[in-house]
């Protein structure tokens, strides 16, 4: 699927105090700006058109939009997201959602889900269960899903707070695996290229159109891409990794 646009939020002032699971320390607002501005010209590199929303002080964990929805090209699902202190998060992504799709669905408790946790490969979706992402929240997705056409499974998770923490998907019938996805029954269909643990991080790149975006500074990953003939932007998470963010979850493409 061809992206054209794509949905991001500015890191707010309280960005710091947003939820980590890392012992990197406390995020650098600045430098977090820094870094998510750049981010927005590589999107607009590969042509996409891209909404800012602004941003919302509630909200630390804001800047993370992916979590807050599922889009797909007929139909958007607004989640119900698992912690606690993003509740809320989804009210401003439906609002602006809702200029874009007429067929919008949501999660509803006591189901949890987040869009870290979702995973499509073509015409089958892959749901992670999580602390975050609960078995009444995926059967809901479920549901909706086969509504549209889809097919999906679920992946219970063991170390990896969201699916696509550990694992991504390039196209092409190419994943990015890492840790507990290596081996996994699940994905050995699939081309897989083989993350090794230091560059663990790594493991969500984000392909959109002609290119692969990665963070930067994972030399061997960058070459294992390039080898199957991916264009790659390379860029810098410092900050987002500090709170367990990755370049997946700081947009939302459609």
């Amino acid at each position: 699927m061809m992206f054209k646009q794509a949905i991001v939020r500015k890191p707010c002032k309280n960005f710091q105090f947003g939820i980590s699971t890392t012992n990197l320390g406390k995020p650098d607002y600045r430098r977090a700006l820094l870094q998510h501005s750049k981010y927005i010209e590589a999107l607009i590199k590969c042509q996409l058109f891209v909404i800012e929303l602004k941003e919302d002080n509630r909200f630390p964990d804001s800047t993370f939009v992916e979590d807050t929805a599922i889009v797909d090209k007929e139909f958007a699902v607004i989640t119900n997201l698992g912690a606690k202190s993003r509740q809320g998060e989804e009210i401003a992504i439906n609002d602006k959602i809702k200029t874009f799709y007429d067929n919008i669905e949501y999660i509803r408790k006591p189901g949890t889900l987040e869009g870290g946790d979702v995973m499509k490969v073509e015409e089958h979706y892959y749901i992670g269960l999580s602390n975050r992402t609960n078995k009444e929240g995926a059967n809901q997705l479920a549901k909706i899903l086969k509504r549209y056409g889809y097919s999906s499974s679920t992946v219970p998770l063991k170390k990896v707070l969201h699916l696509k923490t550990g694992i991504s998907y390039l196209g092409d019938s190419i994943l990015l695996v890492s840790g507990e996805f290596k081996d996994h029954s699940d994905f050995r269909e699939y081309n897989r290229i083989k993350v090794q643990e230091s560059e663990a991080y790594a493991t969500n790149s984000l392909r959109i159109n002609d290119y692969v975006l990665i963070p930067q500074g994972y030399a061997n990953l960058k070459k294992q891409i390039i080898n199957f003939n991916f264009k790659v932007l390379e860029l810098e998470m410092s900050e987002f990794e500090k709170l367990d963010g990755g370049l997946s979850c700081l947009s939302l493409r459609f």
